[in-house]
């Protein structure tokens, strides 16, 4: 992303933010299509057992978009014209390093989804009233609103703790930037997001 100004969007936690000394790069893809969104469960390594876009470490010689379309074909057997829309950046408490991560998105892909030994693949229903966590879209009657594709909605309760605070800005089409701060606990300590205006 360049230099242009961001709206804030969240903020809050503790005062001070955790130093780093080194930083690693990485990346992550998500693909949509049809109302729906295609997430990633991590079955083993860093964020085993949450959902997640697809991506990893940036290798020597790598731009971050050509580690991303590597990643998403890797775990998930698909290829996709992915556009870079934002970046975040993780500091732990217990790692020497800061990660940050360019975040890519696509809304078509080749090829036919299959697991990995890394990630199982999973579409979940994007409908705009669950591009939110916590949201209990209704029908006109007042009765809970069936989704639209028949799948899940998007699994917040099962993904990393900033993810509500970015993912609807992705899938409202925004180009986002954020830092996120966690303790050892895993739990968010400090966090600042924002994304261009609209």
């Amino acid at each position: 992303m360049s230099s242009e100004r961001l709206d804030e969007v969240a903020r809050g936690g503790v005062p001070d933010w955790l130093p780093f000394s080194k930083i690693k790069l990485y990346t992550n893809a998500f693909v949509r299509q049809d109302g729906k969104l295609l997430l990633g469960y991590k079955k083993r390594g860093f964020g085993k057992d949450l959902y997640n876009g697809f991506g990893g470490k940036v290798e020597p010689g790598e731009t971050p978009a050509q580690a991303a379309l590597r990643e998403l074909e890797e775990e998930s057997g698909i290829a996709a014209p992915l556009e870079h829309c934002g970046v975040l950046f993780f500091v732990l408490p217990d790692l020497e390093q800061a990660f940050h991560i360019d975040i890519f998105r696509a809304e078509e892909y080749s090829g036919a989804i299959t697991e990995s030994d890394e990630m199982r693949p999973q579409w979940f229903d994007i409908e705009p009233a669950y591009a939110t966590p916590n949201a209990k879209p209704a029908a006109a009657d007042g009765s809970p609103k069936e989704h639209n594709t028949g799948l899940p909605p998007i699994p917040y309760d099962q993904m990393w703790a900033d993810d509500p605070f970015w993912l609807p800005l992705m899938l409202a089409g925004r180009h986002f930037a954020g830092r996120a701060d966690f303790g050892s606990d895993g739990r968010l300590q400090k966090w600042w997001f924002g994304a261009k205006p609209v």
